[in-house]
């Protein structure tokens, strides 16, 4: 497994569902419940295993002095009052724009075209800058705590 199990279960799909919700209900100009189904769809597929493991890649880098079990005690510790809040709504670049891409193939509101494109090594190339960095994204707002 690319990242420790326990982070699947401190961040589960609803914790990072709440935390993408504005930035994507912002960037597709929908309302937060719209949002939440989208994301809810999209993120039980198998995006969900790469954004882990992206979200574990980036908390890695961004804490080097905490070993696994205190930084997995960290994303604890900030979950532990409000798991379910939103995250904050950022503004979109060209890696956010495919990752929403890519959560929008996986759940069908992407054309044809836009598949086609993604498909293209510059398209896997963006996929995966954005997949690393909506995990930057989960890793700072999952580390907040104390």
């Amino acid at each position: 497994m690319r990242y420790p199990p326990r982070l699947g279960h401190l961040a589960n799909r609803p914790v990072v569902v709440n935390r993408l919700v504005p930035t994507y209900a912002r960037a597709h100009q929908i309302d937060e419940q719209e949002a939440s189904q989208r994301l809810t769809r999209a993120l039980a597929g198998h995006i969900w295993e790469d954004l882990l493991a992206a979200t574990w890649e980036a908390m890695k880098g961004r804490v080097k002095r905490l070993d696994e079990e205190k930084l997995l005690e960290k994303v604890a510790t900030t979950l532990q009052e409000r798991p379910l809040r939103y995250g904050k709504a950022l503004d979109t670049n060209p890696a956010w724009s495919a990752f929403m891409m890519l959560l929008d193939l996986e759940i069908g509101t992407a054309g044809d075209a836009a598949r086609r494109v993604m498909e293209t090594e510059q398209g896997q190339k963006m996929m995966a800058a954005g997949l690393a960095e909506a995990g930057a994204f989960l890793a700072t707002e999952l580390t907040k705590g104390k």
